[in-house]
């Protein structure tokens, strides 16, 4: 679907302003940077996570009193589809060291390094093997492992992009390990870009003060997921189930994780395992449609390990404040939600309205921006009306054919000159259409920098674990943060094994949960987790 032609009368707006533009971008001379203060005065204007009526305290559990988006609300506060007498549990149909839950980057990681510090493993996974948001991620990772940069650094533009309120333990965690965390995916075979004497590619990204971001052209998490993948598949003593997704964890009567209970969704039959330790890492909420926001995730991110982690005693954290990436397409109608890297902007493309009038720096951190691209196409009614009656704004890739030299948007962006040419749109010489995605769970389950949860022997890495990013993410600590936590998870899980042995599995907790919720007068008529999105009834 090409663009409209008053689409493309548009455009020529975007033209007449983009060789001045340019020039400035040569000289060095970059639309103003808000201060601290102002983009906290237009998030708190703008911003979906500041809208009210959206969100209620949890009135039940370990966060009772806490403040959450209402969809999640409605699974965290809803009863399971189990119950002591649903399942034979005398039936061990597993029995390992590690289980590990969910096989994407997170996951897959913990597992290799698990097995390499002796343990057992088994990954349970909801759909296949690498389904999951780290196929999705595109632009980068972050390492300080340049001359000119250092962890300390990168500290402090990761406690700056949460706005101070991130945990600082899980921060210096994050970036010390990051340079050795870089070193070891390429060791593993990841094919991080590299100029032609072997150095690594960097670019900035939003909210960086150094360039630091690596990537492997635009599909930076496919190429991690790809590698760790392989290596898990190649390593023998690594068991696999896919489409397996968890529905309840087990306790024992000294309320330790003690595994879980998966359904299988080819034979529709319950599987048991009793695990000494036992590993989330089951992503995201993105398919909950917070506020009927479009999403990036991908199909399976429901918040499951929220749900089962909840349940079991772990507090939650940050799950007030939700990640809206700023450049998620708009049109074609086809792709809507779709994610445009931040590495797009950090190569030279700038945001600009139906007037072609650029109204935001193009790297200020995620929030901010999505803030102002929404008063935009609101309050100043600047965006651009796509067919359907949405609006949108112009991220002006054109821009990068100029500065960057022709053929770099094909090169460096090879997945989306692909997917949008298929509806005829040449995002070389035409810019792209976006506006705000659901993108990522800024909080999570609380864990401490052994990646340890409140319930002992339960783990939690990736994205469904809170307090590393506060509430917003920088570019590229998502693909970091899987790897350096999923790691950490991987050996701290094997080395508690060694010194665990579970006691009887139950399902105490679901019970006692059932009764908070009776008590609260909540929950009645709702069942979770989700497992998958519903969209009967939705389409059209």
């Amino acid at each position: 679907m090409p663009y409209e032609p008053y689409m493309k009368e548009l455009i020529k707006k975007v033209e007449t302003t983009r060789s001045a533009r340019i020039q400035a971008a040569k000289e060095g001379k970059h639309f103003p940077r808000l201060s601290e203060a102002d983009g906290m005065k237009l998030m708190k204007e703008f911003h979906p996570d500041y809208k009210e009526g959206t969100k209620r305290q949890l009135a039940v559990g370990p966060s009772k009193g806490k403040v959450v988006p209402n969809e999640l609300a409605d699974i965290l506060e809803a009863k399971s589809s189990l119950n002591s007498g649903t399942v034979d549990l005398s039936r061990i149909d597993y029995d390992v060291d590690v289980l590990v839950i969910g096989g994407g980057g997170a996951g897959s990681a913990a597992a290799l390094v698990a097995q390499e510090h002796g343990a057992r493993v088994l990954i349970a996974t909801k759909l296949r093997h690498g389904d999951a948001n780290t196929m999705m991620a595109e632009g980068g990772i972050q390492a300080a492992d340049k001359p000119n940069d250092s962890p300390p650094i990168h500290f402090l533009d990761a406690i700056g992009g949460g706005h101070f309120s991130n945990d600082p333990q899980l921060v210096k965690t994050l970036t010390h390990d990051a340079p050795s965390v870089i070193q070891w995916l390429e060791h593993l075979g990841v094919m991080f870009d590299k100029d032609p004497d072997g150095t690594m590619r960097t670019l900035h990204g939003g909210g960086t003060a150094r360039k630091r971001m690596h990537s492997a052209g635009d599909m930076t998490g496919a190429e991690i997921m790809r590698t760790l993948r392989d290596e898990v598949r190649n390593r023998t003593d690594i068991q696999v189930i896919e489409f397996a997704p968890a529905l309840e964890l087990f306790t024992d009567h000294e309320g330790r994780c003690a595994g879980a209970i998966l359904f299988n969704f080819e034979t529709e039959k319950y599987t048991v395992v009793r695990a000494k330790t036992t590993i989330l890492a089951t992503g995201g909420l993105g398919r909950l449609h917070i506020q009927g926001f479009p999403t990036t995730n991908h199909y399976g991110a429901t918040a499951d390990g929220l749900v089962l982690a909840y349940r079991a005693g772990a507090s939650l954290c940050f799950l007030e404040a939700t990640q809206f990436h700023p450049t998620g397409v708009i049109f074609p109608e086809q792709n809507i939600g779709l994610l445009i890297t931040e590495k797009v902007r950090g190569a030279g493309a700038q945001l600009l309205n139906a007037d072609g009038e650029q109204f935001v720096y193009p790297l200020e951190t995620r929030d901010v921006e999505s803030s102002a691209i929404i008063r935009e196409c609101s309050e100043r009614n600047k965006g651009i009306r796509t067919p359907t009656g949405r609006f949108g704004v112009w991220l002006d890739s054109p821009m990068i054919e100029v500065l960057k030299g022709p053929g770099t948007v094909a090169r460096d962006f090879p997945a989306k000159y692909r997917q949008f040419g298929r509806h005829g749109i040449d995002i070389s010489k035409e810019p792209m259409l976006i506006y705000p995605t659901l993108h990522y769970q800024n909080g999570g389950i609380t864990i401490n920098s052994q990646a340890e949860t409140e319930v002992p022997n339960l783990y939690a890495a990736g994205e469904v674990a809170g307090g590393i990013h506060g509430i917003n993410r920088l570019m590229g600590n998502s693909l970091l943060d899987i790897t350096v936590f999923g790691r950490i998870a991987g050996k701290s899980a094997a080395e508690k094994a060694k010194q665990t042995q579970p006691g009887e599995i139950t399902l105490q907790h679901v019970q006692k949960f059932h009764e908070e919720l009776k008590k609260a007068g909540v929950g009645d008529g709702r069942i979770s987790p989700i497992l998958l999105p519903d969209y009967v009834g939705k389409i059209g």
